[in-house]
Formats: C-alpha cells, structure tokens, sequence
C-alpha cells in the first residue's frame, strides 16, 4: 500500500482553510502515518477510531445490500461524522479532521473522492 500522506494529497488538503491533520490508516490496523496539528498519540486514536468506523460502515453497506441489491450503499468509499466544533471525513483509508467554523465538508470530501477514486474498497 502506498503511503497517501506522503504524496501531494496531504499537502494540497493542508493547504485548504480549516483543515487540522490527515492521516492515512492500514486496513489491516498495523500502522499508520499523519501530517498537521496533532500529537502522534492522538493520531494512532484517530487511526484505531478510523479503521474500526470503517470496518462498521462496511459491515452496514454489505448489510443493506443483502437486504436490497443494488442499494448502491456498497462497498463504501467512505463516511463522515460531523460534531458540533469538529469533522472528521474518511475517503478510502484516508482521514481529515476539520475546523468546522473554517473549512468546507462538500470541498473537502468532493477533493478527496476525487483524488482517492483509484483506491479499490476491496481491501477492507
């Protein structure tokens, strides 16, 4: 697997208004790599949170699926959870936590579903 956080994709999501930190996350839960405003500490959380979120939505979409095929709700490509001051937005194994006073989720989820469309959901 490549390292996303090392490419381009971290800096040009830093570089947006409002964005904290992006990670990238192992679907198999071994490792981890982040860039912005976090403690390495709250970043392997934010990881371990990621992975586990992921591997529900997953569970969920192949759920609804075998209720409805063609529910279009699997794979997932990725999930949002939207608190009152913070977001975090997940996109393949990729993670952004945002400053929601200062960052735009349409922007930043439309960038990363851009740039991470070749990411093959197979790996969950």
């Amino acid at each position: 697997m490549e390292d996303i956080v090392g490419m381009g994709i971290a800096s040009d999501l830093l570089a947006k208004p409002g964005v904290i930190a992006v990670g990238e996350y192992a679907y198999r839960g071994d490792r981890f790599s982040y860039r912005g405003a976090l403690t390495e500490e709250y970043a392997r959380m934010a990881s371990i949170m990621c992975r586990a979120t992921t591997m529900g939505a997953n569970m969920e979409g192949a759920m609804f699926e075998a209720l409805r095929s063609g529910s279009g709700l699997h794979p997932p490509r990725g999930w949002v959870v939207h608190g009152p001051a913070h977001t975090v937005c997940v996109v393949a194994n990729m993670f952004c936590l945002l400053d929601n006073t200062k960052a735009s989720i349409n922007d930043i989820v439309g960038f990363m579903c851009r740039e991470l469309a070749s990411v093959t959901p197979d790996m969950i």
